[in-house]
């Protein structure tokens, strides 16, 4: 004699041995299986902030240009590429002495007077 309830686990458990086969997941009442799935939240990067840092970083390299050089001779030679012919007056343009890079090239100039 056999125990019915032997034979039905073993009867349960072939079945699932099948449909595990067959690629479906076992979930228990209460506990998260394989269909269990909650989207992340895209991290879609903001185009404004790399442009901005961009923007910085040119005005960085403008401030740091004007202190080194001069102030004259920075002047001097952004209006030969404006007089220059193609693509060079938009560079004169682009690397004009406008208030934000005199006033990084004075704090170049103060940070370094007080190192020294």
């Amino acid at each position: 004699m056999t125990d019915p309830n032997l034979t039905d686990f073993y009867v349960r458990v072939a079945r699932i041995k099948t449909a595990r086969a067959k690629g479906y997941g076992f979930e228990a009442p209460g506990a998260l299986g394989r269909s269990y799935h909650v989207r992340l939240p895209s991290h879609r990067r903001a185009i404004l902030t790399p442009l901005l840092f961009l923007l910085l970083c040119g005005f960085l390299l403008k401030g740091t240009l004007y202190h080194v050089v001069g102030a004259e001779s920075y002047d001097g030679r952004v209006t030969a590429l404006r007089t220059g012919k193609g693509i060079e007056p938009v560079g004169g343009w682009l690397m004009q002495a406008e208030p934000a890079t005199r006033f990084i090239a004075a704090q170049i100039t103060r940070g370094l007077a007080l190192i020294r």
